[in-house]
């Protein structure tokens, strides 16, 4: 149940977004293994002044922030497997790996809530602990 935010300092088509989001996705299926319909995913544009990164000042370039708020449980391995593969299925997109920044925030299932319950109070479907 991983939530996902892509921020990037240009502009790309409809179905470069996709694409962009489709990559990050794949590899969260893949290191965490998640279910592929568990698909929470969300990629926002900035202008390149509006994203201030150690890359350069206001050109628009391929930087992107992945930030992923997960539940906590993952292994060191997985985590390191995740890092590699987005950046391995981005590259695929034109990004270079320096210019991928990943931020994996983790939280307790009883802390996410769907539908007026807790995460913790039902099945995911998937486990946590990989």
């Amino acid at each position: 149940m991983p939530s996902t935010l892509i921020e990037v300092r240009r502009k790309y088509t409809p179905d470069q977004q996709v694409a962009l989001m489709n990559a990050v996705h794949e590899a969260l299926v893949a290191a965490f293994k998640i279910p592929n319909d568990d698909r929470f995913i969300r990629l926002t544009e900035f202008e390149p002044h509006a994203m201030v990164n150690g890359l350069g000042e206001g050109v628009a370039d391929t930087y992107m922030r992945v930030t992923i708020d997960c539940f906590s449980g993952r292994s060191i391995e997985a985590k390191r497997d995740l890092y590699r593969q987005i950046v391995v299925r981005l590259a695929v997109h034109g990004i270079p790996h320096d210019h991928v920044s990943i931020l994996l925030r983790e939280s307790s299932p009883e802390n996410w809530g769907s539908g007026g319950v807790p995460a913790s109070d039902y099945d995911l479907g998937f486990k946590i602990e990989v």
